[in-house]
């Protein structure tokens, strides 16, 4: 056959037939159909985006206690020398992907971190394999979770996946942690655990497979045995009688696997040290059960041989895939709908591009003085109404304002009792000073001055805070701008509440001088009290002139001192009156309606010749969590595709 050697096989009712073995290494059928290749190609493919990160892909893991003979299973199938040794040799998973080339010459590609090289010379496997471990795991005997891919592509390898996982150990040796073997069992679990994985477990004929770690670990997390597959290895070193033991270990007779079992025989040290080939071995391989008297039936069986396993793993990943396509293709969808609706809860990030973070900037900004200009406005913004908070302030001022009413006619009325023994100077009887009436005026209406500021301080802090909630909901993502605009409000809050205590003071200075338009008091007179203390009429024209202003004769019917509490109550009216509108009036100017043109203007003159990268420079956690998203909704995508492609 173009070269081959010839090798018998048989059939299942013994008879001998005929099937090639490559000369070089490895020696795989090629009967597999061309569907098998693309489906394994395209798990590869999704492993190679990352989707492994979102959802569970089929594979099969290799696990097996230290000296198990795992890694001369791995040298057999890839027909590459892998690294050996004693202690923890494979310190680091190594996902071995075995590709079947029609024609062309051997290739190899190791992939690990940010790292890729490709090269021609499959003697130099050991080496690379050790630095990238050494690279990963440091130049200790620790482990590492990070994944190395080595990639092999051939005319004498089949179509397959594996990934190797550290061997098991229960005694650290000199120089490794005290809990090595739990790091290894943590890390082994984390693919074994996958119901999507199939476990090949590697047990050497010498051992007794019922106290084997690898197998007990498998069956914690396999116990019906429908994802396991084992391996028997080293059955040359079976002793003499122990082959019937081995014949029902594989029948299913001591512990039964769905999957079976499998007996290869791969190179051993001694035959390292002799320094027999691996194309050899693999002859070897099929000669030593061909000839064997216990172990002859399970070649028939197709239970035995490096081709065999070779046959059977192919035939099981592909079988697994398929089977997990469909559960496959709803996880991908089912998560990418997940992390779009997650995406949404997340505003859009600036753009990678310098040059278009300057619009941007603008765009952002300019939806900020909109929401500003909103507030300022009408008092809306969104779902907010600072009116809706403002307006209980001022009630409390027109409250504390027409509380206090009562305590000054009090004032009033006291000093009036008092007047003639303590106020009284060198006017007449009945004819009351001015003056001390006016300080009675004057004192109440100082006093009302730090009652204003309080509501100010209250209306200054409740605007702040609408301001920089705007702030803060407008440049979360963004901590450098979010910061300078934070203060940018502060600052304009602190200058325009400076200027509004500044007037309130001096509307309070001014309503000390105790005026008001004579019409303007008139009104607010009770006259129904005149005629009943007076004895006169006070609606007589001869009271009034032609603008029914009074004249001497009418101010004279009031300047009656049983009369001046009731006047000066109703003068403090007009006093309250002008409080009690003005002071909110002037909050609103200055603290919603001016901090409001100010800060849109400042914003406007943040964009000139600003840092822009520093401005949009986001929050470390959020940025990553948005990155992270990105980049899992382009891998589920990328997915989809190439399933889509696939079926």
């Amino acid at each position: 056959m173009d070269g081959q050697d010839k090798l018998t096989d048989y059939d299942s009712q013994g008879t001998e037939s005929s099937f090639s073995e490559s000369k070089t290494y490895g020696a795989f059928h090629n009967h597999f159909t061309e569907s098998v290749q693309p489906l394994i190609e395209l798990i590869d493919s999704m492993r190679l985006i990352g989707i492994d990160k979102d959802v569970n892909l089929p594979s099969i893991a290799v696990v097996g206690d230290q000296s198990s003979g795992k890694s001369s299973v791995l040298e057999a199938l890839s027909g590459v020398a892998l690294p050996r040794g004693s202690g923890i040799v494979t310190r680091c998973p190594l996902e071995l992907k075995l590709r079947k080339l029609k024609k062309g010459q051997w290739s190899g590609t190791i992939s690990y971190s940010d790292q890729k090289e490709t090269f021609n010379d499959s003697l130099k496997v050991d080496n690379l394999v050790r630095k990238a471990q050494d690279q990963l795991a440091g130049n200790t005997v620790g482990i590492c979770d990070d994944l190395i891919t080595l990639e092999i592509s051939s005319p004498d390898v089949c179509d397959l996946t594996l990934i190797d996982l550290p061997g098991i150990t229960r005694v650290p040796v000199h120089g490794q942690p005290e809990d090595i073997g739990d790091q290894i069992k943590k890390l082994i679990l984390k693919y074994i655990a996958k119901s999507e994985t199939i476990i090949l477990v590697v047990v050497p004929c010498t051992v007794d497979i019922a106290t084997t770690e690898a197998l007990r670990m498998a069956q914690d997390v396999d116990p019906e045995g429908c994802r396991t597959l084992a391996i028997l290895t080293k059955p040359d070193l079976i002793d003499k009688g122990g082959e019937t033991g081995i014949l029902n270990i594989v029948q299913g007779k001591v512990i039964p696997l769905s999957k079976g079992y499998i007996v290869v025989k791969c190179r051993g040290q001694s035959d390292i040290n002799n320094n027999i080939p691996l194309s050899k071995a693999l002859e070897m391989d099929m000669q030593f059960f061909r000839n064997h008297h216990y172990f002859s039936s399970l070649l028939i069986d197709r239970r035995a041989s490096i081709q065999c396993l070779a046959d059977r793993l192919t035939k099981e990943l592909v079988e697994h895939i398929k089977k997990s396509l469909p559960c496959l293709t709803e996880q991908i969808q089912t998560t990418l709908l997940t992390v779009q609706r997650e995406l949404k809860t997340y505003k859009k990030g600036p753009p990678l591009d310098e040059e278009m973070m300057g619009p941007f900037l603008s765009e952002i900004i300019i939806k900020f003085n909109d929401q500003i200009s909103d507030l300022s406005r009408t008092g809306h913004s969104k779902d907010r109404n600072i009116y809706a908070l403002l307006r209980p302030e001022f009630k409390k001022w027109d409250i504390y304002l027409r509380a206090t009413e009562v305590s000054f006619k009090a004032r009033v009325n006291k000093m009036i009792d008092e007047y003639n023994e303590k106020h009284r100077g060198r006017e007449l009887l009945t004819f009351s000073d001015f003056s001390e009436f006016e300080s009675v005026i004057k004192d109440h209406v100082g006093a009302l001055q730090e009652p204003a500021m309080v509501t100010l301080n209250h209306v200054r802090e409740i605007v702040q805070n609408v301001f920089r909630d705007i702030c803060y909901s407008s440049f979360d993502q963004f901590p450098s701008l979010r910061y300078i605009v934070s203060k940018m409000i502060n600052d304009i809050q602190s200058k325009q509440e400076s200027k509004v205590e500044k007037r309130i003071r001096e509307f309070t200075d001014m309503e000390q001088l105790v005026f008001t338009q004579d019409k303007v008091l008139q009104q607010k007179l009770t006259y129904s009290d005149v005629p009943q203390k007076t004895g006169m009429d006070p609606s007589d024209k001869e009271f009034y002139d032609d603008d029914t202003v009074f004249n001497s004769k009418g101010c004279a019917l009031l300047d009656t001192r049983y009369l001046i509490p009731d006047k000066l109550v109703l003068y403090y009216e007009i006093t309250y009156q002008r409080l009690t509108d003005y002071v909110p009036m002037l909050l609103i100017l200055f603290t919603l309606k001016d901090a409001a043109k100010i800060l849109q203007h400042q914003m406007l003159e943040l964009r000139n010749g600003a840092d822009v990268v520093e401005l949009l420079k986001e929050d470390s956690e959020r940025g990553r969590r948005r990155a992270d998203l990105n980049q899992r909704l382009e891998r589920l995508t990328q997915a989809q595709e190439l399933i889509s492609k696939r079926i």
